[in-house]
C-alpha cells in the first residue's frame, strides 16, 4: 500500500455497469517514512526506505448477480487462508451467517473475537443513526443492501439487516471461488426488486426433498430470496394433511420434511410462497369429494372446478388454508384463482345458471358469474390474512367491470395474456395494484412444451428482459416500475414425465442466473452472455 493521502477519482452508475471509484488505500505501499530525533535531541542517521509491492488497481468483482457498485483500490485483496482465518461478529444475531460461511471457506468461526490479518468481520449497522465514520453508513438501500470491504489483509461486510450481510457473504464466497482472489476496495451493493423468485410445481411433478433443498442452497447463493411451491392440482397433491389425509397422494412431501425446507430456506433468507389454488386446479380434492364438482347446465362435469355456490367447497378450502398457514410461516401467500373454466365459455351464465343465480342473490339483479368468482377469492383471502400475510393470485382471477372488486392489497402474479378477456398490465398499475412477473414469453419452464411453450433459454432472458417486460415482449411504462414488485422463474409439471429432476436442475441453471442478474440490476449487463456462462462456471 502507497502511503499519503487518499487519491479518488469518480465515475456515474450507468445502467447494468458497475459504478466504479479509485482509491489508493493509505498505509505503507512502496514509500517509507523518517523516524522522529531519538531521545537526547540527536539526529538518526538517515535510512533509505526499505522496498515494497506495488499493487494495480483492483477491478471489480466478477460475480452474479454482478455488484451494482464498486470502488477500486490498490493491495493484494484477499484469499482465505485455511485452518488459519476466521469469520468474527460484531452481533450475535449474526452466527448463523458466520458458521455458515467459515464452513464454505474452510476458516474457523471466532465468535465475537477482534478481527486480526486473515479475518472476516461481519457486522450489523444502524441505517436510521449511521456513524459518518464507518463506510457503511452511506450505503444505504434497505434491508438487503450491504458494503463489503477488503482492507488490509480483512474483509468487513456490513449492512443494516441479516439478509444483507448474508447477500455479502454470498459475493465474497463468488469472488474468491476457483483459487480467485477477492479484489482490494470496497463494493456496495443492493437489488432493483424486492422479490426475486423461483416457484417450482411440485403438483403435477414430484420433487423430492433433497432436490428441492439442493435448489434452496442454490437461490441462496444467487440472492434469490422467495421459492413458490404449488403442491395441490387436478392432478396430485403433494404435502401430508391432518384435516384431510383422503386427498394426499402417495407421493408427497411430510410436513417434517417441509418444516425441514422452510428452516433451510430461512437460513438463506428465503420465504416459502405456498400455493393452493382454488377454485380451479381442484381435481385432487374432486375426486375424494365429488359432489363438489361444477357442472353445467347439461349436467356435464367441468375439469378441475368446484361448485363456488356450493358452501361445503369452501369449507374444505378454508379448512386446508387454515392448515398450512401455520406450517408455511412465511410473509406470503398464493391464493391461485386462475383458469376456472366456468368463466372460459362463451356465455357464463347461460352454462352456469346455478352459479348465475347465486352471484344474484349474493351482489344483486345485475351480478354475473365473474362476481361469484370474485367473491370467492376475496373470501379465501380474509382466510388466509388474518395469518398475517401478503396475498398474490394470477392475473386471470382479476375480472374487470363487475360489480365485486378484487380486495386491494391483492398482488398480480402476472402470467400470461392469453385467457379471455385478457387484461394488458397496464390496466392493472394504472389501477394501483402491485404486480410481480411471471411473464410466460420468458419465465415459464414447461415440462413437455404444450401448447405451444418453449424452454425458455438464458440469454434470451439475459439480452432481451427486464421487470418491465411483463406480458409478450413490450415493455410497460418506466413510471410503473415502482409498483412492479420483481420477478418469478416458474417450472411447470404439465407433462411430469419428459424431463427427470436432473434434467430439469441442469436445464433451468443458466435462465436462473440469467433472471436474478435482470432482478438485482435490469439495466444492460456489462458481461456478454459467453462470458457470463464461462463466469457461471467458475463461480457455480
Amino acid at each position: 500500500m502507497r502511503r499519503g493521502p487518499i487519491a479518488a477519482a469518480g465515475g456515474a452508475a450507468v445502467a447494468g455497469a458497475v459504478a466504479l471509484t479509485v482509491a489508493v488505500w493509505p498505509g505503507g505501499d512502496g514509500e517509507g517514512t523518517a523516524d522522529g530525533p531519538p531521545p537526547g535531541g540527536k539526529s538518526a542517521p538517515s535510512v533509505a526506505p526499505s522496498p515494497s509491492k506495488s499493487y494495480e488497481l483492483s477491478k471489480a468483482p466478477a460475480t452474479i448477480p454482478a455488484v451494482r457498485e464498486h470502488t477500486a483500490a490498490r493491495g493484494p485483496g484477499w484469499r482465505p487462508a485455511e485452518g488459519k482465518g476466521r469469520v468474527v461478529v460484531r452481533d450475535d444475531g449474526l452466527e448463523d451467517e458466520a458458521r455458515l460461511l467459515a464452513g464454505e471457506l474452510k476458516l474457523t468461526y471466532g465468535g465475537d473475537a477482534k478481527p486480526r490479518s486473515g479475518d472476516v468481520e461481519l457486522a450489523l449497522t444502524d441505517e436510521k443513526k449511521p456513524d459518518e465514520k464507518k463506510p457503511e453508513a452511506k450505503e444505504g438501500g434497505g434491508a438487503e443492501s450491504y458494503t463489503l470491504t477488503v482492507k488490509g489483509q480483512q474483509v468487513r461486510i456490513a449492512a443494516p439487516a441479516e439478509a444483507g450481510v448474508f447477500y455479502g457473504t454470498r459475493t465474497l464466497k463468488q469472488e474468491v471461488s476457483g483459487g480467485r482472489t477477492a479484489p482490494e476496495g470496497v463494493v456496495r451493493d443492493r437489488p432493483a426488486k424486492p422479490q426475486r423468485g423461483f416457484m417450482l410445481d411440485i403438483a403435477r411433478k414430484h420433487f423430492d426433498a433433497e432436490w428441492i433443498e439442493d435448489r434452496i442452497r442454490e437461490l441462496g447463493d444467487l440472492k434469490y430470496n422467495q421459492l413458490g411451491l404449488h403442491f395441490s392440482d387436478d392432478q396430485a397433491f403433494r404435502i401430508e394433511s391432518d384435516s384431510h389425509p383422503e386427498i394426499v397422494s402417495s407421493d408427497h412431501l411430510t410436513k417434517d420434511q417441509v418444516r425441514r425446507i422452510v428452516r433451510l430456506a430461512k437460513s438463506r433468507h428465503i420465504t416459502v410462497v405456498p400455493e393452493i389454488d382454488s377454485p380451479g386446479h381442484l381435481g385432487t380434492v374432486i375426486r375424494e369429494h365429488p359432489s363438489l364438482q361444477l357442472r353445467n347446465a347439461r349436467g356435464a362435469a367441468t375439469r378441475g372446478a368446484v361448485d363456488i355456490s356450493d358452501p361445503a367447497a369452501a369449507k374444505i378450502v378454508d379448512e386446508l388454508l387454515e392448515e398450512y398457514a401455520e406450517l408455511f410461516p412465511g410473509a406470503y401467500w398464493h391464493l391461485g384463482a386462475d383458469e376456472y373454466q366456468a368463466l372460459t365459455v362463451k356465455n357464463p351464465e347461460a352454462s352456469y345458471p346455478r352459479l348465475a343465480a347465486a352471484a344474484r342473490e349474493r351482489y344483486g339483479p345485475g351480478a354475473r358469474v365473474q362476481d361469484l368468482a370474485t367473491g370467492w377469492l376475496n373470501d379465501r383471502a380474509d382466510t388466509v390474512r388474518k395469518f398475517d400475510k401478503k396475498l398474490k393470485a394470477w392475473n386471470d382471477g382479476f375480472f374487470r367491470g363487475g360489480t365485486a372488486e378484487a380486495a386491494g392489497d391483492l398482488e398480480v402474479a402476472y402470467w400470461t395474456g392469453k385467457e379471455i378477456g385478457a387484461r394488458e398490465p397496464d390496466e392493472y398499475l394504472a389501477a394501483g395494484r402491485k404486480l410481480t412477473n411471471y411473464n410466460d414469453e420468458f419465465l415459464y419452464y414447461v415440462l413437455g412444451q404444450p401448447n405451444d411453450f418453449r424452454y425458455p433459454t438464458g440469454q434470451r432472458i439475459y439480452e432481451d428482459w427486464t421487470p418491465l417486460v411483463v406480458r409478450g415482449t413490450r415493455p410497460v411504462s418506466e413510471k410503473y416500475d415502482g409498483q412492479i414488485l420483481g420477478g418469478t422463474f416458474a417450472v411447470w409439471g404439465d407433462l411430469a414425465g419428459a424431463q427427470s429432476q436432473e434434467q430439469v436442475a441442469q436445464g433451468i441453471r443458466m435462465p436462473l442466473r440469467a433472471t436474478v442478474q435482470k432482478l438485482w440490476d435490469p439495466g444492460k449487463p456489462q458481461l456478454s452472455w459467453s462470458d457470463f456462462v464461462k463466469l457461471a462456471d467458475t463461480v457455480g
